[in-house]
């Protein structure tokens, strides 16, 4: 059975679906015959949907994607550069947090933005852990500092370049430096033997960060927990993920205790032109 299906009353073979697609599985193998996959390859075909999407009649489908299943378009919806330039130059990673915790709805939204992220060959990889009550993201935190401690007796050098004295002092006298007193955490996971999988981590956490900028809730990356989530037994029991799963990124959200005024200065970019 074919993934791959034109409605030949709708196509009008203008081929836009062959230039399209990533693998280049689809031909048209005479002028006039209808768009097809090559045979033998549809098992290359990694279900990105562009054939669907980018097709001017709605004339494609897959078997799993019709185009009536994929949201339509809203152009008079998309930002200008300048306001994409502002996005990005104006986001900042937020350290201080309100307490409130970040409704339930806000939190799925961010999730379903960062599914739409960019992955290696369309894998999708991800998987999310939320941690919604603040008092477990608290205990997220103890357990970063109890990390710390054994990292600051068991390896002095790992302490003088990372002074988790300070964190764990700070941590004693009541102060969060940890997860900044985020009331939520979102942790991304997925089998620990997936390819790229830390860099599909990066780049959706980082759609995550923009929305959340987007929505009024600051975000911070949570590297600490990363760090203990990736060595630590007794963090990665709390975490609890799926059997062969390693936490990959983690990022605390809440809503932002100040407001910033200006965008800092950053260094001047180093460029080799060719």
């Amino acid at each position: 059975m074919t993934i791959f299906k034109v409605d030949n009353e709708k196509c009008n073979r203008c081929g836009i679906c062959v230039l399209e697609c990533p693998p280049r599985i689809i031909e048209i193998k005479e002028s006039g015959a209808l768009p097809s996959t090559i045979q033998g390859q549809e098992e290359r075909c990694i279900a990105c949907g562009h054939c669907v999407a980018v097709c001017p009649l709605d004339a494609i489908s897959l078997d799993i994607m019709s185009p009536w299943d994929c949201a339509q378009m809203q152009n008079e919806l998309l930002p200008s550069a300048g306001q994409v330039e502002l996005l990005l130059k104006s986001r900042r990673s937020i350290r201080a947090y309100k307490p409130e915790r970040v409704p339930h709805d806000s939190l799925l939204k961010l999730i379903d933005i960062a599914r739409y992220a960019p992955s290696g060959h369309n894998s999708q990889p991800l998987h999310w852990l939320i941690v919604e009550d603040p008092r477990e993201t608290r205990r997220l935190a103890a357990l970063v500092v109890e990390w710390m401690n054994v990292l600051i007796k068991k390896s002095p050098r790992v302490n003088e370049l990372f002074h988790f004295d300070l964190f764990v002092s700070a941590w004693e006298r009541g102060e969060d430096r940890v997860l900044r007193g985020a009331p939520n955490v979102i942790v991304a996971h997925a089998p620990k033997d997936t390819p790229m999988a830390q860099e599909n981590a990066a780049i959706a956490l980082t759609y995550l960060e923009l929305a959340a900028y987007s929505m009024g809730l600051g975000a911070c990356w949570a590297g600490y927990l990363l760090a203990a989530a990736t060595s630590f037994p007794a963090m990665m029991n709390e975490l609890a993920l799926p059997g062969g799963h390693r936490c990959f990124g983690a990022m605390m959200v809440g809503y932002p205790k100040h407001k910033f005024r200006r965008i800092p200065l950053r260094n001047e970019p180093h460029i080799i032109w060719r």
